[in-house]
């Protein structure tokens, strides 16, 4: 654990104060307890605890200008907003919850959903989840469904195995008929990885096992499922979309203690020596490190060629986020829905969200004039004399991988003609603006490897002082999404300091169990009955 108890804290320099030379040039020397490396929702959740404690001297570093990191918001030119792929608010945990109402506090700060999603198949819009909604497939589609449910029922009572793999389990859980239709081609389409070279131990809260019965009664009774879930209902920020949230968790902590952009931006770490160099020149000296970035890249960057090795285990995809702003008033065949599913391969994207259905302000004003970049059929517009809205918008996101190519020059058009295959927009829709982003780390795949690498490159990575945590500095997307990922950070200093269990690392199943429930960073070691020397904390 840290011994912060005899020691003098030294105070570290404000950015402003290294520009203006008041404690010395940029290029200096500092020394701190900790050391957060990134800024995204995890290297905030370390910083903010960090700063609660009040006792560790820390900093915080992020090589971009803009604190987020995957939870990030871009702006067009002409004035659409896009997230970095589909993100919404929704919680497991109480001191989440408690720092989010403190960066963003009143009422009109936000939007409330409900979540209004399908999946686009056999060209109709099946409710979500589609294996509890089969009632809406034709005939010969449901009674393959309901075959394989059946199928896998009986498998169920008799089968003495755990499941290999994604794929085994799709099929044990949900039968052939709704791993043909939906699970198998959809999945490929997201992970960029067939189901078979998957492992199924992510899968927790994130995919709901059909209730045979219940799905027959809604087939007979021409039925449809409820709403299933932990993001059934869900809030989204009224401005400056996700990215917004955490650039005021950020703007709560002191700007001494924060280093963005070109001042702080990694070029080297001295695992050994314990020292970071910032591309500025700065080197950091540090007792305990907080890595958020992608571990593969840590390692790459500590010089570790062991470690480096066994990194290569890992697999991911990359994200492409597309996005398409368009005039005129929002289709009813739209309405309000909030995300779609597309298993099928009339178009490349796997997701779309209509952002504009969750904020108003996520896309220009009715009164904002905009040219007319193209109709949706790709022909040129008779007048590009700017004119008045309204506006909506689609955000897609294309995964791409080893395994899984994407013709990345022509992908927009693609993905335009896609929206236009699946009647989200007709040809004749005008385009105002279009966004293409890709980030090439976009998912963290929880492929049949993944344990075996993971259960050797954090502990020994630990051995050195480095707490790799986050999306893709822990590498589980199970415990992925933007609480779990701020509580990673809080649990990881709470391990530093005082040796506390860090539950959604090591115990993501416990925590997704507990849906909406206060749970106070303290109360995990007792409801699990851990023993405090199972702590990772090193002394």
């Amino acid at each position: 654990m840290l011994d912060i108890a005899r020691r003098t804290i030294k105070r570290v320099p404000s950015f402003q104060e290294l520009l203006q030379g008041k404690m010395g040039s940029a290029k200096q020397e500092l020394s701190v307890d900790v050391l957060v490396i990134g800024a995204g929702p995890t290297g905030l959740g370390a910083a903010k605890r960090l700063n609660q404690i009040d006792g560790p001297s820390w900093l915080i570093v992020d090589s971009n200008k803009t604190p987020g990191g995957l939870a990030s918001t871009d702006t067009t030119e002409e004035g659409f907003l896009y997230d970095v792929g589909g993100h919404v608010i929704f919680s497991h945990y109480k001191y989440f919850d408690d720092v989010i109402d403190e960066a963003l506090p009143r009422e009109e700060d936000w939007y409330n959903h409900e979540r209004v999603s399908y999946v686009r198949c056999k060209n109709l819009w099946v409710p979500y989840p589609f294996q509890n909604n089969i009632s809406m497939l034709p005939k010969e589609d449901q009674v393959k469904c309901i075959d394989g449910m059946i199928d896998a029922a009986l498998e169920a009572r008799v089968a003495n195995s755990k499941p290999k793999d994604f794929d085994e389990w799709i099929i044990r859980m949900m039968g052939e008929g709704v791993a043909d239709l939906f699970m198998r081609p959809y999945n490929y389409k997201v992970w960029a990885v067939p189901t078979t070279k998957m492992q199924c131990a992510w899968l927790g809260e994130r995919v709901a096992a059909p209730d045979v019965k219940r799905v027959t009664q809604n087939v007979i009774l021409g039925k449809t499922a409820g709403n299933w879930g932990p993001n059934n209902t869900f809030k989204f920020p009224a401005r400056d979309g996700t990215g917004g949230i955490w650039i005021a968790v950020a703007n709560t902590l002191p700007q001494s203690k924060t280093r963005f952009g070109e001042h702080g931006s990694v070029s080297k770490i001295d695992a050994d020596a314990k020292r970071v160099t910032l591309k500025d020149g700065t080197v950091v000296n540090y007792k305990k490190l907080v890595n958020t970035m992608a571990v593969d890249s840590l390692v790459q960057i500590m010089g570790d060629q062991k470690l480096t090795d066994l990194s290569k285990g890992l697999f991911y995809s990359t994200t492409h986020v597309i996005g398409v702003g368009i005039r005129g008033e929002r289709p009813e065949r739209i309405g309000d829905k909030c995300w779609l599913y597309f298993p099928e391969d009339d178009c490349p994207f796997y997701r779309a969200t209509i952002f504009s259905n969750y904020s108003p302000y996520n896309q220009p004003q009715k009164d904002v004039k905009l040219a007319t970049k193209q109709l949706a059929d790709g022909s040129k517009p008779k007048s590009s004399e700017p004119k008045e809205g309204p506006y909506w918008s689609i955000m897609l996101e294309v995964s791409e991988s080893s395994m899984k190519h994407v013709d990345v020059k022509n992908l927009l058009k693609d993905s335009i003609q896609g929206l236009i295959n699946t009647d989200m927009i007709k040809s004749t829709d005008e385009i105002v603006s279009t966004y293409h982003r890709a980030f090439d780390h976009g998912y963290p795949t929880p492929s049949l490897e993944r344990e075996g690498v993971l259960t050797q490159l954090l502990p020994a990575l630990l051995k050195k002082d480095i707490w790799s945590r986050g999306r893709f500095g822990s590498w589980r997307y199970e415990v992925g999404n933007q609480d779990h990922s701020f509580m990673l950070g809080v649990e990881a200093v709470d391990n530093i300091v005082s040796g506390a269990v860090e539950l959604t690392l090591n115990y993501p199943d416990f925590v997704n169990g507990r849906k909406n429930t206060e749970r106070r960073l303290a109360e995990g070691a007792e409801l699990l009955n851990v023993n405090k020397s199972k702590a990772t904390a090193v002394e």
